[in-house]
This record gives C-alpha cells, sequence and structure tokens, in this order.
C-alpha cells in the first residue's frame, strides 16, 4: 500500500529560527518517525520544499537532509498542487505580501510570528483566509514547553483558587558587540527593520496570557531604548532605534493583573531565562520554560518583617518542584503535528491567524501606550 504524504511549502527555513525549530526538530523529526499519526491509526508523511532566496544555500540543506524539493521561486511553489500547506518563518516585513500569494494560491497557511508588522494588517490577513476557506495556523510554541504545561495543569485543577496576579520576568544581556558579539541580528535594535523588544516578545506574551490566565483587556506599558549604540555584524557602530526594553501591565478578564519586564539589557539572576510566578489564593507557583515549582497555602511560611535582623529563613527550600510525570517533546515539533492534524482531519485549532492578530495589536496598543503615557483599553477583536 501506498503512504500517503503531504506535502509543505517551507519558505525561510533556512534562517536560524526556520532552521533549528520548524525544518530540523519538527519537520524532519516527523518525517523520520514516519510521519503524523491520524486518529484511525494510520499515518501520513510529510515532504517538505524548502523556498528561499539562495539556491545554493537550499541545495546544500537539501544534500545534507535528504529533501528532494527546493527552489528560489516562491510563484512556481505555490503553483504545486502536491503541496497544499504553505509555511512562513521569513522576517516580519515580507510576511505578509508571501501569505496574501499563498492564500490566494489555495494553500492552508501555517506561520511564524509575528504575523504582521500592523494590526491591520493582521487582521486582513485572517479575513482573508476565512473567505477563502483555507486552514491556517500561527506558532504558539510556549504553550507547549514542560514549564507552561505544568502551570496549565495546575490551573485546570484549581490549585490555585482565584489567581491574584502574575510576575513575569525574561530576558538577558545581549552583548552590545564591540568587545564581544551580539547574540542577537542588528536587525533586532532597528526600528526601521522591524525590531524591537515589544514587536518581538508582546505577540508572544498575548497568547501566554489569553490561553492560561484570560483575555487581555487593558496594556499599559513603557518601552525604552536603555542601549542607544551597538555594533553590528561587520563591526560598524550603529544608532539603536528600536525599543529593548519595556515594562508592562496587563488587565486580564476576572481580574488578574499580570506585570511583565521584557530586556535585553538585563543579566540573568534567576534559574531560566523566563520565569512566571503565578499566586493564588490557596497556592502559588513559579514557571520557567521547564521547571515549575509550588507552594500550597497550608504549606506557606509566616514571614515577619524585621529589618534589624539578619534573614535566617531559606524561603526557597519552602517551594516544591513538580515533577515530569509527562513525556514532553519539542515543544514546535508537538504543534506542527497538531496543525497537521487540523488540516488532515479538521482537528480543533484555536491558534489562528486571528489569534495572531491579536497578539501584533497588543504589540501595536503597547507602543501606543507607552508613546501617550497611559492605559490602553483592548476589546474582543472579530472578523
Amino acid at each position: 500500500m501506498t503512504q500517503r504524504s503531504i506535502g509543505i511549502i517551507m519558505n525561510g527555513a533556512s534562517g536560524r529560527m526556520g532552521y533549528r525549530q520548524h525544518l530540523l526538530r519538527s519537520i524532519l523529526a516527523i518525517r523520520d518517525q514516519g510521519g503524523v499519526q491520524l486518529s484511525d491509526g494510520s499515518k501520513v508523511q510529510v515532504v517538505p520544499m524548502l523556498v528561499g532566496r539562495s539556491t545554493e544555500k537550499l541545495r546544500e540543506l537539501a544534500e545534507r537532509h535528504g529533501i528532494e524539493h527546493y527552489t528560489n521561486d516562491l510563484d512556481k511553489a505555490l503553483a504545486n498542487p502536491d503541496f497544499p500547506i504553505y509555511f512562513d518563518a521569513l522576517i516580519t516585513q515580507a510576511r505578509v505580501p508571501a501569505i496574501k500569494k499563498a492564500i490566494a494560491a489555495g494553500k492552508h497557511i501555517y506561520t511564524e510570528k509575528p504575523t504582521a508588522e500592523t494590526f491591520e494588517d493582521a487582521l486582513e490577513l485572517a479575513r482573508l483566509a476565512r473567505a477563502a476557506g483555507v486552514m491556517n495556523g500561527v506558532v504558539h510554541d510556549k504553550l507547549f514547553l514542560p514549564g507552561f504545561r505544568k502551570l496549565a495543569r495546575l490551573i485546570e485543577s484549581g490549585f490555585f483558587g482565584r489567581i491574584l496576579s502574575v510576575r513575569g520576568e525574561f530576558g538577558y544581556w545581549v552583548f552590545e558587540g564591540d568587545w564581544q558579539p551580539a547574540q542577537r541580528p542588528s536587525w533586532n535594535y532597528r526600528k526601521e527593520d522591524g525590531g524591537g523588544i515589544v514587536s518581538d516578545m508582546f505577540a508572544h506574551w498575548n497568547y501566554v496570557i489569553e490561553n492560561l490566565f484570560g483575555r487581555i483587556e487593558s496594556v499599559y506599558a513603557q518601552a525604552v531604548t536603555h542601549i542607544p549604540t551597538r555594533v553590528d555584524e561587520n563591526g560598524k557602530a550603529y544608532e539603536a532605534t528600536a525599543d529593548d526594553a519595556a515594562y508592562a501591565i496587563f488587565q486580564v478578564a476576572g481580574g488578574t493583573t499580570v506585570q511583565l519586564n521584557s530586556s535585553w539589557d538585563v543579566r540573568v539572576h534567576r534559574k531560566e531565562l523566563v520565569e512566571f510566578q503565578v499566586d493564588g489564593t490557596l497556592g502559588s507557583a513559579v514557571v520557567g520554560l521547564f521547571g515549575c515549582e509550588i507552594q500550597p497555602r497550608n504549606a506557606t511560611p509566616k514571614p515577619v518583617w524585621n529589618p534589624d535582623l539578619p534573614e535566617t529563613h531559606d524561603y526557597y527550600s519552602d517551594w516544591l518542584e513538580v515533577p515530569n510525570n509527562d513525556s514532553y517533546e519539542n515543544g514546535f515539533k508537538v504543534q506542527w503535528e497538531q496543525f497537521l492534524l487540523h488540516v488532515l482531519e479538521d482537528a480543533p485549532n484555536k491558534y489562528d491567524l486571528l489569534a495572531g492578530a491579536r497578539g501584533v495589536r497588543l504589540s501595536e496598543k503597547g507602543l501606543e501606550s507607552s508613546a501617550e503615557g497611559r492605559r490602553i483599553d483592548l476589546p474582543p477583536v472579530t472578523l
């Protein structure tokens, strides 16, 4: 019996994220396991087609990984009926026109975020996809990481009682590029090239908050550029025109307050590069991408403030690590499998282009809040 297969156009798979997380650790991992398993137990194999600007680079990747199809002609790729899925890992500035072409060609859409530079464009993509009747999805990778999956399970079990507040810290020190090379590309720090930590991270925070704690009803943010001059990949100094840190308060439906600091100018003094502390009436948790520690109400210590005496109590020892009771695969791969089942079997998928548009709006309104120095309300988004 001939095995069924489904073709996937992967535009931008030669880039850092497109290659490591989406091609290598997701699509090729699914291929190597024999395909994605359907509800009836059968499997559908994935067949990638690499699309990019450099034919030489695409050829090298294809030969390295045993990939048959590659091209630098997007129109040619979209015209191939054997490849019904289009995946986009381009820079944000190039994403909207490419996805519009793919929708016009009748392709199902799966894309990195942010889905556009403006909320208007992001919402238009969602409307075009609905009008065309194509399946669509946006990467929500952090929801599939072990720490946040443990957190979701705690919330679903009622561990927290009523959730009062969430405090999040994300970031690390990105070297300026003079005495040590920067860990991030220089365009991240140029507003005119689509850079900025608000545009980069608020799309993530939107889906994390709304899927774990509830719909975001308002945002108050302060976006700043702490380091005004950096050095690019060629050793040339340039003006950093984009924000490199943001300090925000999000009000969530139901009353939970979420405070999130995002910075590329902070030295790490925590277990992971991102940590959330969730405090509820019945318990609290500190969650990273992998770890999750809890403290229930009936095991909470009773601190007494006394600045005249040195603290002797080890508060870290009062927390209990949540065990790895489940097997956690790569989060990008897990969501790829979910999206493939959405296309192949019409399985549920709430992480669509409309969800992506809400993320773009949060970035847009966060920057607006910072510029105007006020809280911005966020009404529900509909098509």
